[in-house]
């Protein structure tokens, strides 16, 4: 509990009333006694339309850009930045967290919810307990909390932080997209360690160009968002990460295939089975067994090594880790079956995700890869023949069909994603009922093949134009094979 003198006094506002605040949200949903209600003005939503319904639910002051109307009856902290001040004010409310845990943040257009991942099973078994935040879910210790977004709201994120410190959770691992970093929802956080796994396009429908892009990644390392001690891990193979290891001024930690990495395989061996694989780090040869499939698994333990040797952990828990670690959900996770084929879901929905996921695909299986796709609809339109180039070029049959449509018509968005696939002399066929499209492809499968069911990963759901459904693709998976087998 703080008062609301320390929270103006953060924003730098000297005047306001000494009552005491017991939390802080953007959302009238979760607005409850003693909280203070920030108005943001969002996309779609304005914030401070719902003010009088925040009172109504018990909030004892109001953050806003707008000035105070009149006759309005609690205090009203006008300030420059509503984003800003949610975050700073969210900051002292919960009592700054992340200056009683290490936080690590990752960021990057592929990897990080398996490089988060990692890390956690990493703090779990070095320090008995942990918080992770990610695009699949949110938990502290054992609790899991479902996950809205990739990186959740400011005020969200500080108190996961401070229940996870309440439980004795010594550590933390959390993502941190170009957007959250954007919309100010990383500022205030104190990292012990940073992480930059990649950039490849995706997100330019927000960012505009990949210059914008970048930038914003950047300011998780440049230290404008508070952070001024932590150690980067930086991926030496990406162009973008060989460009901000010149940017970042402090201490780091490079990982990659090149030479002159600091953490970089000797020597690995992949299969279905996962992968075999020695180390050479700073501190000495670590050799692997991971359950984790494919070459781009090998970057993401590689940067969750890289971050785990900058929190001077033993490296017999990384090795004890990392090998008792299963399959990441929806990262190149196989679906459990006894057939002569392999059916694999994987969350790619970038043309350098496929790319990555189709190669792995072809350096696991001795037969055909057919690759099943869509694209997201209210989403960046560019990366759809890209992505189906993608696909085609890095399988042997494919399967165009809907991922989460939104408001578009999921017909269009095949269409533009067809556009790609016709560069190629890949044979393919459109079918725009997902459930159908999975079905035709389990038909396909010979003995040897792989089947790649490609963008949705661990969602268990499709976003439609007047709905949102309960869609699994492991579960229609496991459907189409029993249908299969009692044929």
């Amino acid at each position: 509990m703080v008062n609301l003198i320390d929270i103006a006094t953060k924003l730098g506002i000297s005047q306001t009333q000494n009552i005491e605040v017991l939390g802080i949200t953007h959302s009238t949903k979760n607005c409850g006694q003693g909280d203070i209600f920030v108005a943001i003005q969002g996309f779609q939503i304005d914030g401070n339309s719902f003010v009088n319904q925040a009172v109504e639910k018990g909030a004892v002051a109001i953050i806003s850009e707008k000035p105070k109307p009149e006759n309005f009856p609690l205090p009203w902290l006008q300030v420059k930045n509503a984003r800003e001040a949610l975050a700073a004010a969210a900051a002292v409310v919960y009592q700054y967290p992340t200056k009683e845990l290490k936080l690590v943040g990752i960021t990057g257009t592929n990897g990080k919810t398996t490089t988060t991942t990692i890390i956690d099973a990493i703090f779990n078994l070095a320090y008995g307990r942990s918080a992770m935040i990610t695009t699949i879910c949110n938990r502290i210790g054992q609790e899991e909390i479902p996950a809205q977004r990739t990186t959740p709201e400011a005020c969200d994120t500080q108190k996961m932080l401070r229940q996870a410190v309440n439980i004795g959770c010594r550590a933390a691992v959390m993502e941190v997209s170009s957007q959250a970093i954007d919309l100010k929802r990383a500022n205030n956080l104190d990292f012990a360690a940073v992480v930059f796994t990649n950039l490849t396009q995706d997100h330019l429908d927000y960012h505009k160009t990949m210059e914008n892009y970048f930038a914003a990644k950047c300011r998780l390392f440049d230290g404008s968002l508070g952070t001024k001690n932590a150690t980067a891990i930086i991926n030496l193979d990406d162009e973008y990460g060989q460009r901000l290891i010149n940017i970042f001024e402090g201490q780091k930690i490079t990982y990659g295939f090149s030479e002159v990495s600091q953490v970089k395989p000797l020597d690995y061996k992949l299969s279905l089975q996962g992968i075999s694989l020695n180390l050479q780090t700073p501190n000495a040869t670590l050799q692997l067994n991971s359950h984790l499939v494919g070459k781009p698994h090998i970057y993401n333990i590689m940067a969750a090594v890289a971050t785990a040797i900058s929190l001077n952990i033993d490296l017999a828990i990384i090795k004890q880790a990392i090998e008792n670690l299963p399959s990441v959900a929806g990262r190149f996770d196989r679906v459990k079956c006894d057939i002569d084929f392999a059916v694999v879901v994987d969350y790619a929905h970038t043309d350098d995700a496929l790319i990555k996921v189709l190669e792995t695909a072809r350096q696991v299986t001795t037969g055909r890869v057919i690759c099943l796709f869509g694209c997201g609809g209210d989403k960046d339109r560019t990366k759809r023949p890209l992505m189906g180039k993608a696909a085609a070029q890095g399988s042997d049959f494919v399967i165009i069909t809907s991922d989460n449509p939104r408001s578009e018509d999921p017909e269009q968005i095949i269409l533009d994603a067809e556009v790609g696939v016709k560069t190629t002399n890949t044979p393919y066929v459109k079918i725009i009922d997902r459930r159908e499209a999975i079905n035709f492809a389990i038909k396909q499968a010979n003995p040897g093949d792989i089947v790649i069911l490609a963008g949705k990963g661990h969602e268990n759901y499709q976003i439609l134009k007047d709905k949102t459904i309960h869609f699994d693709d492991k579960e229609e998976t496991q459907k189409a094979l029993q249908a299969l087998k009692n044929q």
